[in-house]
This record gives C-alpha cells, sequence and structure tokens, in this order.
C-alpha cells in the first residue's frame, strides 16, 4: 500500500515549478500512488538466476553503418546564409563575449 500523500505530490510539483489546482492534486496523488504499488509489486518477484538485462532483447540493435552519398561541401555551403566557402565552414552568430 501507498503512503504517499498529497503533501508529497505538492513538494514534487513545486520541485518542478507545476502549479496544481485541487483536482490535479488529487489525480496526481492517486495515479502516482498507483505507479508505486505496481512498483512495490514488481520489487516482490523473485529474480534470483534471472540474469540483469539493459534491452528486452538482451542484445543491442543497431543496424550496419552503411555509406550512403550525400550532399557535397560545395552544395550544403550554397544554402548557408553567410558561408566561409574559402575554408569550407558556416559562419555563426557570437553568442558568448
Amino acid at each position: 500500500m501507498s503512503t504517499l500523500t498529497q503533501k508529497d505530490v505538492q513538494r514534487v510539483a513545486e520541485l518542478g515549478r507545476l502549479e496544481l489546482t485541487g483536482d490535479e492534486l488529487d489525480l496526481f496523488t492517486r495515479q502516482l500512488g498507483d505507479i508505486l504499488t505496481y512498483v512495490e509489486q514488481i520489487r516482490s518477484l523473485d529474480t534470483t538466476g534471472v540474469p540483469p538485462t539493459s534491452h528486452v532483447l538482451n542484445r543491442p540493435v543497431d543496424r550496419d553503418d552503411t555509406l550512403v552519398p550525400s550532399l557535397s561541401r560545395e552544395d550544403v555551403l550554397a544554402n548557408a546564409p553567410d558561408a566561409a566557402v574559402e575554408s569550407g565552414l558556416f559562419k555563426v552568430p557570437r553568442v558568448i563575449g
């Protein structure tokens, strides 16, 4: 049984700079309490002998790196509003000091 209170939810909302109405506070307290109850059910399962996994398929799902044609540097720089074509770079406005 979850011991989550409205005061707990209000504190979390304040940390997130959220303003909750009374109805939202009731709803979120109930929903978060249900989530915590479910997590407790999962934590009570016996996982002895079950190896930890970082992915549901127990292996990374990556695609092979495949070279594909891309735009040439000249084509890309031709679309830039203020490119340094001679050096092959984009010019951007100064944002720090």
